[in-house]
């Protein structure tokens, strides 16, 4: 009686899958990524105590003779976005002046939740170049993977710890204001609107993490290249984030940064599969 022996083909999505599984593995067994999600929920907490307890601080100009007095956040929303001058968060006329003052280029309008979209790239090229530095990459490459479903893996894997960032920065904020006691009015928001941004962050993120994913792997082991590269790329868009993803954000933000995310995942995932294609593994 003879056997039969049968080869059972891996399909693209069964591939994917695979790859994926062992990446989300690695990464929520790493330290790294545990230090990244503590690093954003900590930051918003120190930032906000910090701020609060420098209000009101005057610094004098000793060429000039001019006071500068400091103001601190008014509302905790003030890590999240730039509160609308027209509607500011609380009724208090001093807080009110305080609101508008600090809706041009502020520090917590500099330093709010999204310097996350900065910090993950920390994330994605020292998670990438681990691969080509220990000799991973190419080993996976050659017995089994395809340079397209590591590039899907590594943007998805990247993709989910952006969105942890932002949810923890979130949550640091929330913690650092009831710690510091900033009004938590909405005034003319709403918690849609609120809810609106958070999901129009979340999607955005797709569009830094393929930029980094992009850069990690042309630069492969050479981790602090892909840091570089990628902080300086990302900064081209960084000063898009507040005006794309308002406190004020509907629908139309949440569908704009949900297709951009889309397309750039598409387009720069493209391109790196024809990077590592290309080039040398080592």
């Amino acid at each position: 009686m003879e056997s039969k022996v049968k080869f059972e083909t891996f399909g693209a999505f069964k591939r994917i899958k695979s790859m994926l599984t062992v990446d989300l593995r690695r990464m929520f067994r790493s330290r790294l990524f545990y230090i990244i999600i503590a690093t954003a929920l900590l930051v918003p907490v120190i930032m906000t105590v910090m701020l609060t307890m420098m209000d009101g601080q005057e610094t004098v100009n000793q060429q000039t003779g001019e006071v500068t007095v400091m103001e601190g956040p008014e509302s905790v929303w003030e890590s999240i976005g730039t509160l609308p001058t027209d509607a500011p968060a609380t009724s208090d006329p001093a807080a009110m002046g305080g609101a508008a003052a600090m809706g041009d280029m502020d520090v917590m309008a500099m330093c709010n939740i999204n310097m996350a979209f900065m910090g993950v790239c920390v994330f994605v090229c020292l998670f990438i170049s681990d691969d080509f530095r220990s000799g991973y990459a190419k080993n996976l490459f050659t017995v089994r993977a395809k340079k397209g479903d590591y590039v899907i893996s590594k943007t998805v894997a990247g993709f989910i710890c952006g969105a942890l960032m932002l949810v923890a920065y979130f949550i640091g904020a929330m913690l650092g204001g009831a710690i510091t006691g900033l009004s938590f009015a909405l005034g003319t928001l709403t918690v849609a609107n609120v809810v609106m941004c958070m999901l129009a962050k979340i999607f955005l993120m797709l569009v830094f993490v393929s930029i980094f994913t992009l850069i990690s792997v042309a630069a492969k082991q050479k981790a602090w290249l892909s840091i570089c590269g990628s902080l300086g790329g990302g900064m081209l868009l960084f000063m898009m984030v507040g005006l794309i993803t308002p406190l004020q954000s509907t629908l139309i933000n949440v569908a704009l940064c949900l297709a951009g995310g889309a397309m750039f995942a598409c387009g720069l995932g493209a391109i790196s599969r024809v990077v590592l294609k290309k080039t040398s593994l080592v």
